[in-house]
């Protein structure tokens, strides 16, 4: 099985996220890190990809793909919710 070089974006504190990224290009030596979020968490998952390639990985990392898309899934009251996705997906410079 291939190894998945995901963050999920969640509720735990921003510079954890940021934190997960750069070790896993600095101590995995991953050649790309894929940053996932989901609703409400997207924006969170856009400042993570930006301060770590700006500020943590500056000149070293920069971003290759950006996939937008929504889910739909069936809430506690039984009734369809679309929510939307985003991954971001920072990659080694060349």
């Amino acid at each position: 099985m291939a190894e998945d070089n995901s963050i999920f974006i969640g509720g735990k504190p921003f510079m954890n996220y940021v934190t997960g990224v750069v070790m896993q290009f600095t101590t995995k030596n991953v050649p790309e890190v894929t940053i996932k979020a989901r609703g409400k968490f997207i924006s969170r998952a856009v400042d993570v990809a930006e301060v770590a390639a700006k500020r943590f990985l500056e000149d070293t990392v920069e971003v290759k793909d950006i996939k937008i898309n929504s889910e739909e899934f069936e809430n506690k009251e039984g009734k369809q919710v679309r929510v939307s996705t985003i991954e971001i997906t920072l990659a080694k410079k060349k």
